[in-house]
């Protein structure tokens, strides 16, 4: 089957019908390409919602108050929900699971941060230690809000690396003094943060502090919790508790959903991973379906190619060939021409994606497109494997070519 005159033969024959190999080695390559570059569209596409789970944590749930909308118990709706430190503390004692708990107090308004004669507008945030666990903050100099900080309401604050740029330049910040809103506070630690640019230029305060310093009372804008290695129905069923606990302690009605925001990114992370399983699927039928056309092509070209070589092989079985040797003929065209141009449309696709990642490696929707070269090879063996299978039709036929009858056209 691979002998050097048989190899010879063969690419005569296809250079004799070159037009026709060439057309039929171009929907075989295509077929391939097509499905790298949608592979890696795939898994682009995923990658980019992956990335918006970056810096919170994955098993994370961050629940605000909205406005309630229904009435209940005598409370007329509109009113807004106002979290307080109770309502945290509640949560902590009364919902088994919870690995870390935080709330959140965001400092509004329009006002400067400075150190000596630098000042710059900052993201303000009051949080408690555990905070540092759900947005998946790095400390990389110092440290971070602590219990004893949050328990004396202490003037401390940790800085991002823009912030740190922004007054402080290559000049020392750990010990140096800040003022927020007209308030001094010291810089006890530096974060990162895969978050981006915004994650970068926050500076968090004790919340304890901010409650006191810029408000006067313990409002609490967000609640933050952790539910460790919970499954996802552990987790919506906490989710669930959670709900009905704050709706208790202030009035509100399990019907209505508008009055708490309840963000279960475990739950999230679960639809987004089905989605693109989903996706996943259709690309690879998509592609396969493409394949399949390819050959179906090569079984055309073969069909036509037996049809039009029956003098020559009853001419060969005449001669003593036996049925075996002249399956072999044939399906070696089809392994030639499916594993060729299926090399050059794998090879083609994967270039291609190669050339256009630098494009996407920071976009939001199609990130880091990358190709699966196992799996690519994986549907490269299946096209070969299927072009045989197709190619088997006709050279069974031309194993059945009798000498007499095929002779007679002479």
């Amino acid at each position: 089957m691979f002998g050097l005159d048989a190899a010879n033969e063969l690419l005569q024959l296809l250079w004799r019908n070159r037009v026709r190999t060439a057309l039929t080695a171009l929907a075989v390559s295509w077929g391939i390409f097509l499905l790298v570059i949608l592979v890696a569209l795939g898994r682009g596409l995923e990658n980019g919602a992956v990335h918006d789970f970056r810096d919170d944590a994955v098993n994370s749930i961050w629940i605000r108050g909205m406005k309630v909308s229904l009435p209940f118990n005598g409370r007329a709706p509109g009113r807004k929900v106002q979290f307080k430190n109770a309502d945290l503390l509640a949560l902590q004692r009364r919902l088994n699971g919870i690995e870390h708990l935080s709330g959140r107090y965001y400092v509004s308004g329009n006002f400067a941060v400075s150190h000596g004669s630098k000042s710059a507008h900052f993201d303000i945030r009051g949080v408690h230690p555990d905070h540092v666990f759900l947005e998946k903050t790095l400390i990389t100099d110092g440290r971070f809000i602590n219990p004893r900080d949050i328990d004396e309401r202490r003037k401390v604050a940790v800085i991002g690396p823009l912030v740190q740029k922004a007054l402080f330049g290559d000049q020392p910040y750990l010990g140096h003094e800040i003022q927020i809103r007209g308030v001094i506070y010291q810089v006890v630690g530096l974060y990162d943060d895969e978050g981006g640019r915004g994650e970068l230029s926050r500076i968090y305060i004790p919340i304890s502090t901010a409650q006191l310093v810029y408000h006067g009372s313990d409002n609490i804008h967000h609640i933050l919790f952790t539910v460790g290695e919970a499954s996802n129905e552990q987790s919506a069923a906490m989710e669930q508790r959670a709900r009905s606990l704050l709706s208790e302690r202030h009035g509100i009605s399990l019907a209505d959903r508008r009055a708490l925001n309840i963000n279960n990114n475990l739950i999230r992370f679960q639809k987004v991973s089905e989605i693109f399983r989903w996706i996943s699927a259709f690309v690879w039928l998509v592609g396969l379906g493409t394949l399949l056309a390819g050959v179906v092509g090569v079984s055309n070209i073969l069909l036509i190619s037996v049809q039009e070589r029956s003098v020559e092989i009853g001419i060969r079985k005449a001669l003593g060939a036996t049925p075996l040797a002249l399956v072999r003929m044939v399906l070696s065209e089809a392994l030639v021409i499916t594993l060729l141009a299926g090399y050059f449309g794998l090879f083609s696709g994967v270039a291609l994606v190669e050339f256009a990642r630098p494009w996407f490696a920071d976009s939001d929707l199609v990130r880091n497109p990358e190709v699966d070269l196992k799996s690519s090879l994986i549907a490269l063996a299946i096209l070969v494997s299927a072009a045989m299978i197709a190619g088997a039709a006709p050279a069974w036929r031309a194993a059945l070519v009798k000498p007499i009858v095929a002779m007679r056209s002479l």
